[in-house]
């Protein structure tokens, strides 16, 4: 249960909202808005009811809250009323009621506020997902997003929904896009874009509007979850419709819609970080034929650097799912957090590669993706103990679709559930524990174990079996040879 209450200040004559969040009759503060003179709490009080996240905010000051692990803050609008009045009246472009935004705080998503208010007479509710960024990316976007405009910021921990619904089915269909790519990216934009959706239809929006440009991948991933989830809802892309062309642009708009300016040192990558993996790419990264810096790096020390004695960790594996790290049970979060830890200590995961986009170009980035590098390497070393031939042949072939499928945006498509249906009902005997020798940025495989195991040493060994006669082997030859046989036979006219 949440609920709202109003606190005086003895120095003042204003009051503050506190939302705070009760379950099983304790009580936690949550969040504090702005102050607010008495006067302005009053006319709150009789506003009418607004969801936010998933808190149904009303004049009475009660609320309730129905899903779990999500964090919900409410930000007030700059002008000190809790939301914006429905503008009857249209703006530059058009008229919509109600846009949510994907909101990060940044220069760009910030100029984005005042320019939707602008340009369709609306109200801005700005949404941030927590999808294991960090705790830095996080701080201070309530004072950003009321400064900038927007009448709420909702902000959804998504970490756990993310690893368990996103990027272990990816994991356990060894997708991976172009040989290298570990999809860090492309998995994230359907969890948020989906999130999106939901706030959408809890606060009312008619649109939805994201800061991607108009020649990355992301556009288009964010869009078709849109199309997805929701049709009706209206997508606002401002970089493909506004006149801003850069960074300068964006600050003198900014100064001139008195948007604060980030007085944080911009940094020379455009970087995307979340639970999986960093990406890096732009400045001296655009030249294929420059070798990156070593400072750049964040989630992984140099290879070089890296501890002189070997670590070996046992990841347990149930159903093609990791499930434990050295015998203790893990949330699917908690289990890549603590890998992101260890492997990047031993320089693990780091990859360099020149990619082709979606939108038809070619692209050079980095990635940092310690965690994901150990777990790919410790599920597919199982799946050689639990698959046969033609299964590992089938999967691995669909894997390479499945990957496309997501880096091109397309998780929601019938034909990738189709596909996942499939990895699952494939892996299901995959499940039993392997051992990883962690090195100097490598990951080598020494020992691995299953209860469905397809190995029999008794089969295998170089002593006599019971099974399996060696004699047999002559006729499969002539048989499984026999095409190329008669194929000779033909060019030497026998």
């Amino acid at each position: 249960m949440a609920e709202i209450s109003a606190t005086s200040f003895p120095s003042s004559s204003s009051s503050a909202l506190l939302f705070r969040s009760s379950h099983n009759g304790s009580s936690k503060c949550q969040n504090v808005a702005c102050p607010r003179t008495t006067s302005q709490f009053q006319e709150l009080s009789v506003r009418r009811s607004q969801i936010v996240g998933n808190a149904v905010f009303t004049g009475h000051a009660s609320a309730s809250r129905s899903c779990k692990n999500q964090a919900i803050r409410a930000v007030l609008s700059s002008d000190g009323t809790a939301l914006a009045n429905d503008s009857k009246e249209a703006g530059l472009r058009g008229k919509l009621k109600k846009v949510v935004l994907a909101y990060s705080g940044g220069l760009d998503t910030s100029v984005i506020v005042p320019w939707l208010k602008e340009n369709y007479g609306c109200e801005v509710v700005c949404f941030t997902a927590d999808v294991g960024q960090g705790i830095k990316e996080l701080d201070g976007l309530e004072q950003k997003a009321k400064a900038s405009g927007a009448s709420q910021l909702v902000v959804k921990d998504l970490t756990e929904e993310f690893v368990k619904d996103y990027i272990f089915p990816c994991l356990r269909a060894g997708a991976i896009y172009e040989r290298k790519y570990l999809l860090g990216t492309s998995m994230a934009r359907p969890v948020i874009a989906k999130a999106m959706v939901d706030v959408a239809a809890e606060v009312g929006a008619d649109a939805v509007a994201h800061g991607c440009t108009g020649k990355g991948n992301d556009q288009v991933r964010f869009e078709l979850t849109f199309f997805s989830l929701n049709p009706e809802l209206k997508v606002v892309a401002p970089w493909r419709e506004w006149e801003i062309q850069g960074r300068e642009d964006a600050i003198e708009y900014a100064k001139k819609h008195n948007v604060p300016v980030p007085v944080t040192k911009k940094s020379i990558y455009s970087r995307d970080r979340n639970l999986w993996h960093l990406s890096h790419e732009g400045d001296l990264l655009e030249d294929p034929a420059n070798e990156p810096k070593k400072d750049m790096y964040m989630l992984s020390v140099d290879p070089e650097d890296a501890p002189d004695q070997p670590e070996y960790i046992e990841i347990g594996i149930e159903s093609g799912l990791p499930v434990a790290l050295n015998g203790k049970a893990l949330s699917p979060a908690t289990l890549l957090t603590e890998l992101n830890t260890i492997g990047g200590k031993h320089g693990i995961g780091r990859i360099d590669m020149v990619e082709n986009r979606l939108v038809g170009m070619k692209s050079r980035g980095v990635y940092e993706t310690p965690g994901g590098t150990i777990l790919f390497a410790a599920v597919q070393e199982l799946e050689s103990l639990t698959l046969d031939r033609e299964s590992i042949q089938v999967k691995d072939s669909l894997a390479l679709k499945y990957a496309e499928m997501v880096y091109a945006g397309r998780w929601f498509d019938p034909l990738r559930e189709s596909m996942d249906a499939f990895m699952e009902k494939i892996t299901e005997t995959t499940t039993g524990s392997v051992t990883l020798k962690l090195y100097k940025g490598s990951v080598s495989v020494t020992a691995r174990k299953s209860p469905n195991s397809l190995y029999r040493q008794d089969i295998s060994s170089f002593e006599g079996s019971e099974i399996y006669n060696q004699a047999d082997a002559a006729g499969f030859i002539r048989l499984y040879g026999l095409p190329m046989r008669v194929r000779a036979m033909l060019e030497k006219g026998i």
